[in-house]
């Protein structure tokens, strides 16, 4: 896909390598590399998916990386439902309604 100077991209890009990263890190976490991802406008004239492009970010910080997307969506989520926590609702809802009122 080709993508034009002034249009909302994604870029990616490697931070730091694993052999690059503190050696007070877990070592699951030391074993990948720092990864970056950020939107913007990007500033390089005409490029391809896979490219490197420049982006001006929302807060005006300029990024070089990879183009890894044009008109990215937002998605985010909290991740899976942990079951403890969906009890933890209604314990607390039935510890509120057993507790005497003040006043």
């Amino acid at each position: 896909m080709t993508s034009l100077a002034g249009n909302w991209v994604q870029i990616h890009n490697i931070v730091l390598r694993p052999d690059q990263r503190p050696e007070t890190l877990p070592a699951e976490t030391r074993a990948v590399p720092l990864e970056l991802r950020v939107k913007g406008w990007q500033i390089t004239g005409r490029a391809e998916i896979g490219q490197e492009v420049r982006i001006r970010t929302v807060l005006g910080r300029e990024q070089t990386g990879t183009l890894i997307a044009v008109n990215p969506e937002y998605g985010h989520d909290f991740g899976r439902a942990i079951p403890e926590l969906l009890a933890a609702g209604d314990e607390l809802v039935a510890m509120m309604r057993d507790t005497p009122k003040e006043g």
